[in-house]
C-alpha cells in the first residue's frame, strides 16, 4: 500500500493545529514571536513554549495590580516595558505554586521546571527586545534559577537481563485474562523494550516507526530525529531476532485503517501511543526493581551507559543518541563513569620506583 502520509507529518499536523488553539488564548501580539520560532524549533517547543509564556500572562493579570482589569486580548506589546527586574523576580516567586488558569489546580515548579519556564521568558523577551520593539529586557537583570545535578537513574547488566527475562516468562506465573493479554502482547513488548535497550532511541521515535523503516539487510531502523532530520541506527542480533519473532506475530494482526503502516500496533490495532509505551515499561520494571523509577528514557540512559563505557567514545555516543552538541553527552554520561575515576588514584606516580 502507497504511504501518502508519514506519522512525522501527522504529528507535525496535529501539533501544528494544537499551537493554534493555545495562540488564541494568548495576547495577539505574541503570534509574530511564535511565527519567528517557526523554522528553527518543532511544534512540540513551540507548544510548550506557548504554555509557558501564558503562564506569565496570567501571573500578570492575576497578581500584578497595574492589570487586574484587564483582559488577555487588552495586552500589547508595550506591556513588557511597563515591567522592571523586580516584577519578573516576583513571577519566579509565584512559579514555584500557583493556581492553574484551566482547572484551577495547584501546579509547582521544582529548579528544572522553574528554569524552563524562564528560559521562555527570555526567550519572549529577547525577540522583541532585538527588533526594537520594546526599549527594555528586565529579563536579562534576573539570574536564573541554578540547576543541580541528578544522577543518572539506568539499569545495570543484570537488572537489563533480569528484566528481558522477566518479559520473555511473565506468563509463567499469570492465569486467566491476565495470561491471555500477555501472550497477546509478549513479542511485542519485548520486541519494543530490546529496541529500546539496544539502540537507544526515543520513545517518540520507537513509535514513529513505520515497518518499512526496518532494514534486516543491514540490520539498520530509519529513524526520524528530534527536528526532523532522518538517520540510520544500526542494531544487533538480539534486535534482529526480536523483531524479527514479532513481525510473525505482526503479519496475523489486521489493523485499522490508516495504520497499515506502523511497525508495532496496540491492542486495538492502531500504531501504539508513547503513553502505552511508557505503561509497559513501568509495568514491567516494577517486576525488576523498586527503587528506580524506569521509563523509556531511562532504558535509553542505559544503552547510552553501556554504549560510552564499552567503547569510551563520547563522540560515538552523542551520534547515536541524536544529541546535537556533544556537551549534552559529556554532560550525562562522561561525567558518571566512576569506574574511569578509580583509575585516576593509581595513575598519576608522585614518587617513580
Amino acid at each position: 500500500m502507497e504511504k501518502t502520509q508519514t506519522y512525522h507529518d501527522q504529528v507535525t499536523i496535529e501539533q501544528t493545529q494544537k499551537l493554534r488553539e493555545v495562540l488564541k488564548t494568548l495576547p495577539p501580539f505574541t503570534r509574530d514571536y511564535f511565527r519567528a520560532m517557526e523554522p528553527t524549533t518543532s511544534a512540540r517547543t513551540r507548544i510548550s513554549y506557548a504554555y509557558d509564556i501564558r503562564v506569565f500572562f496570567h501571573f500578570l493579570l492575576s497578581e500584578n495590580p497595574a492589570f487586574k482589569d484587564k483582559t488577555m486580548d487588552d495586552f500589547t506589546v508595550d506591556v513588557l516595558d511597563q515591567l522592571q527586574a523586580v516584577d519578573i523576580e516576583e513571577f519566579q516567586e509565584y512559579l514555584k505554586v500557583y493556581d492553574s488558569a484551566e482547572d484551577n489546580r495547584l501546579q509547582t515548579n521544582g529548579e528544572r521546571g522553574l528554569k524552563r519556564k524562564m528560559s521562555a521568558l527570555r526567550s519572549f523577551y529577547n525577540y522583541y527586545y532585538k527588533r526594537e520593539m520594546i526599549k527594555t529586557n528586565p529579563v536579562l537583570l534576573v539570574d536564573m534559577p541554578k540547576l543541580h545535578d541528578k544522577a543518572i537513574i539506568r539499569l545495570d547488566p543484570d537488572e537489563t537481563a533480569e528484566l528481558l527475562d522477566y518479559i520473555e516468562h511473565a506468563g509463567d506465573s499469570l492465569t486467566g485474562q491476565k495470561k491471555a493479554y500477555y501472550e497477546k502482547t509478549r513479542l511485542r513488548d519485548l520486541a519494543i523494550v530490546t529496541l529500546l535497550l539496544g539502540t537507544g532511541i526515543r520513545v517518540s521515535e520507537c513509535v514513529g516507526l513505520d515497518v518499512e523503516d526496518v532494514d534486516f539487510k543491514n540490520d539498520a531502523i530509519r529513524v526520524v530525529r528530534k527536528g526532523g532530520s532522518e538517520m540510520m541506527i544500526y542494531f544487533g542480533d538480539e534486535v534482529e531476532q526480536a523483531l524479527l519473532n514479532y513481525l510473525e506475530d505482526r503479519a496475523a494482526i489486521t489493523p485499522v485503517a490508516g495504520h497499515e503502516h506502523a511497525l508495532f500496533y496496540s491492542t486495538q490495532r492502531k500504531r501504539i501511543g508513547i503513553q502505552a509505551v511508557e505503561n509497559m515499561v513501568k509495568k514491567y520494571a516494577r517486576e525488576i526493581t523498586t527503587t528506580k523509577k524506569i521509563t523509556p528514557h531511562k532504558l535509553r540512559s542505559t544503552y547510552g551507559t553501556t554504549l560510552y563505557q564499552e567503547t569510551g567514545d563520547i563522540y560515538l555516543v552523542a551520534d547515536v543518541l541524536g544529541h546535537k552538541d556533544v556537551n549534552t553527552t559529556k554532560k550525562h554520561y562522561a561525567a558518571m563513569d566512576d569506574s574511569r575515576r578509580r583509575k585516576a588514584a593509581t595513575a598519576v606516580k608522585l614518587r617513580k620506583a
